[in-house]
């Protein structure tokens, strides 16, 4: 599977009949999956089906999706009240022989408020039925368009990313080969503080300073922190690969980089291993912003 981005846009269009319709989907980052919809009039049934379909589509993001639709053109016809109809012929005949019998014409009737309305004419449940068929596909359409976007994006994001897991690597393995890690040159530097400390110190106690020496030795070590941030490294590239929801999983690694590259910091007593962790935190906040982008 891909990754993906947050962020996409996507519309689809199309018409049925005489209606027209268009499907717009947007997309930015959010903490889970939230659908803002807008549907108008008359098909608010389809919510369901809509938030279904984007919940397939998608895990994380806030989407919004509006859909507009329209007739072409304004169909009307006349409808006759029969019974209004059927009241003036009632009263025509109760005056018989009061007025001209001449017989009604459609001119005058036309002109009686409530014998004949006009109306927008509705669609049959078929061609309604059709409609609401092409409007649904157009909304997959547009899913799918939305789905490629953020996949796009993925996948730029994720070169990215493979950059700084790279810095990542190289900055542990200089941390890992600075000359200040090696066991003998950790002794020489206890062995030049204790015998600093010694000097006209005859009361100090050598076994107990020695044992000390050697607790700060073990405390200043930095394998752990190595091993782990080369195990983060090694998770970090098994997600970019795998793909997939994996914004979140990148976003706990990033913390344990962040973790660990404070500990280094802490811990060193050589100004190239500082300035190592100092520029790895820079690229693991680099690496985490980038990281809140994806799906």
């Amino acid at each position: 599977m891909a990754l993906q981005s947050m962020t996409g846009f996507a519309r689809r269009e199309g018409t049925s009949g005489r209606w027209r319709w268009a499907w717009e989907l947007r997309s930015v980052n959010g903490k889970g999956l939230d659908l803002r919809l807008r549907l108008p009039p008359g098909l608010e049934r389809m919510e369901a089906e809509v938030r279904r379909l984007a919940g397939e589509s998608f895990s994380r993001g806030n989407l919004q999706a509006s859909l507009s639709v329209t007739a072409d053109e304004n169909r009307f016809e006349a409808v006759l009240n029969r019974q209004a109809l059927a009241a003036v012929l009632a009263m025509r005949e109760q005056l018989d022989g009061d007025i001209d019998p001449a017989p009604l014409k459609l001119d005058t009737l036309l002109l009686v408020r409530g014998i004949v309305e006009f109306r927008e004419s509705e669609d049959g449940e078929e061609a309604l039925a059709a409609r609401d068929a092409d409007i649904a596909a157009g909304l997959l359409g547009a899913l799918a368009d939305l789905r490629a976007m953020r996949e796009q994006e993925g996948s730029a994001l994720a070169r990215i990313l493979h950059d700084h897991v790279t810095t990542i690597e190289g900055l542990t393995r200089t941390i890992e080969a600075d000359p200040s890690r090696s066991p003998q040159e950790i002794a020489a530097r206890l062995a030049a503080q204790v015998a600093l400390l010694m000097d006209g110190m005859a009361a100090l106690d050598r076994e107990r300073l020695h044992a000390e020496a050697a607790l700060l030795a073990t405390k200043a070590d930095l394998r752990e922190e190595i091993d782990r941030l080369k195990a983060h490294i090694a998770a970090a590239r098994d997600l970019l690969v795998k793909g997939g929801p994996a914004g979140r999983r990148l976003d706990f690694l990033a913390q344990e980089f962040n973790r660990e590259s404070n500990t280094i910091c802490s811990k060193s007593n050589a100004s190239a291993v500082t300035a190592a962790g100092i520029e790895l935190k820079v690229v693991i906040d680099q690496f985490r912003e980038q990281v809140q982008n994806l799906e």
